[in-house]
């Protein structure tokens, strides 16, 4: 079995590797490839372009010829997942979907943290079409300045903002938290104030290996 991850953040490679590594996934099994080069474009456009949506698409459809199941990481590209679903047999799932079902299955009041502005729409749109299946409420929240902190280079502040955030959340009345984006794995363990929020790299992985057991061999 072969599961790829595409990120468009290098260091999301460790958050995906230690995720695997807590669900039973081998390192024989977990690849990676990087793009960021395609979240940059976005940032500069201020939006998902055609022309990004269609290279994501492209590098999509490429990996699934080669694996089981294909991850995309990065929530602001998650949209052209369905765009790429229609290309290959090969399951392509965006890890934020899984995240959006776990986090309303239980119903009651959802927070998602979001650190780049870019991804509050296909994040918002996600996970309100989730909750309205459940029953559940759902309230996207930006964390200003955390991803020019990520962006820096400080992740030990990122993921420090990350929890404060998480921690506000709750003391607000949320009943879990969701970190809308793979990088903010980190802080789930930082929170102090509810549960630990759910990740997008625990239930994307999760999601993934479930649809590749169902046996679809590329070759």
């Amino acid at each position: 079995m072969r599961i790829t991850c595409l990120h468009t953040a290098e260091s999301n490679i460790a958050v995906f590797d230690t995720a695997a590594a807590a669900l039973g996934i081998g390192p024989q099994v977990l690849h990676h490839a990087v793009r960021a080069d395609l979240l940059a474009a976005v940032e500069r456009a201020g939006h998902l372009t055609a022309d990004v949506a269609e290279q994501t698409r492209r590098e999509l459809v490429a990996l699934a010829r080669h694996c089981n199941a294909v991850v995309l990481t990065c929530s602001t590209l998650g949209p052209v997942v369905e765009l790429a679903g229609a290309h290959t047999q090969v399951p392509i799932l965006r890890a934020d979907e899984a995240l959006a079902f776990a986090a309303v299955h239980a119903g009651g009041k959802v927070t998602v943290l979001c650190a780049i502005e870019t991804t509050i729409e296909p994040t918002s749109r996600l996970f309100l079409q989730a909750a309205q299946q459940a029953g559940a409420s759902v309230e996207v929240q930006w964390v200003p300045g955390a991803w020019a902190m990520f962006k820096a280079g400080d992740l030990l502040g990122y993921l420090a903002t990350i929890a404060r955030a998480a921690d506000r959340a709750y003391m607000d009345g949320a009943s879990i938290v969701a970190l809308g984006q793979a990088s903010m794995s980190g802080a789930a363990s930082l929170v102090t104030a509810g549960p630990a929020p759910l990740t997008s790299a625990s239930t994307g992985l999760r999601a993934a290996l479930s649809r590749a057991e169902r046996g679809y061999d590329p070759c």
